[in-house]
């Protein structure tokens, strides 16, 4: 799901038919077959209906309460390419207006899984439009690229849609591995939409785990993603709200459980443990939380428009349980 308010680039375009990759200064990345994206069901072609609806595995991912943790998360990754941070840096960074960043992303997000297609057409059309007129200059080479970049683009939607299935299983969402490959696959025409061919996009959970690791030669920490990870972790807040309320220490909390939520591979970039026993207090971590999310009344854990998704999905599954 690219987009939202991360800059991001198109040379690096791998004119292969059926591949997963791109390029950074010049080097190719190996890359992962691909086969074409299957048909998938309850994805729609009516613009008066969502893009996907209540039997789609989008919104039940999307919908599950731990869904904000796994939008930290992708930001934490996203972070470790040097090329996407440097457009962060260069466009005004997270620092600026970081609560209203945070916010227009997240309503990006939701106009792609809960509005009519149509609106999710044009959301998709604005985000392309202005990626596609601003240009970032790498701060190795001095060489500037654009921020339409099918790859760099590919980068910022492998990080969100990985992070959003991945905490959500962790979490103890119940979905299979048949189910995931499914959302990976829904998720094809969101990155197509951004201007990504269907192509380079992993299309089921090997595919994604190939291109992670494909790419893992050209990320890094770099000083702008320092400065952004230590303004995500502790992002700027009123002066009652930071000293009167619980608000930062839970925030930080927050951001604590995404990074060790993140893979083995990506807290060693940020030399943080990489021990399986990380991994086990993460998952044990994310698990409670989401059970006492679970508890709590609807409208405290979620936006109107998920509400309304997890009632429909709720439904739908009374409907199916009678009928069956």
């Amino acid at each position: 799901m690219a987009g939202g308010d991360v800059p991001v680039d198109a040379d690096g375009l791998d004119d292969r038919a059926g591949t997963v990759g791109g390029v950074r200064n010049g080097q190719r990345v190996e890359s992962a077959s691909v086969p074409p994206p299957q048909a998938v069901s309850d994805v729609s072609d009516d613009s008066d209906d969502p893009l996907f609806g209540p039997r789609s595995v989008t919104w039940r991912v999307h919908a599950d309460p731990v869904f904000p943790i796994a939008g930290v998360r992708a930001l934490i990754l996203q972070a470790l390419h040097p090329l996407t941070m440097a457009a962060v840096a260069q466009h005004r960074g997270f620092d600026e207006d970081f609560w209203g960043r945070l916010d227009r992303t997240g309503r990006y997000v939701s106009t792609l899984t809960y509005a009519p297609a149509s609106s999710a057409r044009r959301a998709a059309a604005q985000v392309r439009g202005i990626h596609r007129k601003l240009r970032g200059t790498d701060p190795d080479t001095g060489e500037t690229f654009r921020l339409d970049r099918p790859d760099l683009l590919l980068w910022v939607h492998c990080c969100e849609v990985e992070s959003f299935l991945s905490t959500a299983r962790r979490a103890g969402a119940p979905i299979t591995a048949e189910d995931a490959d499914r959302y990976l696959r829904e998720q094809v025409q969101v990155a197509e939409m951004v201007g990504i061919p269907p192509r380079m996009v992993p299309a089921s959970v090997e595919q994604m785990d190939r291109y992670f690791a494909a790419v893992q030669p050209d990320l890094g920490l770099t000083d702008d993603a320092r400065r952004g990870v230590r303004v995500l972790v502790l992002p700027p807040m009123a002066g009652k709200v930071r000293f009167l309320t619980p608000a930062r220490p839970a925030w930080a909390g927050l951001a604590g459980v995404a990074f060790g939520l993140m893979p083995t591979w990506a807290r060693r970039r940020y030399r943080m443990p990489g021990l399986p026993t990380t991994d086990l207090a993460a998952t044990g971590g994310v698990r409670a939380l989401r059970a006492a999310l679970l508890a709590l009344p609807d409208n405290w854990t979620g936006p109107p428009e998920v509400i309304a998704a997890r009632s429909e999905m709720a439904r739908l599954a009374q409907l199916e349980g009678r009928a069956g």
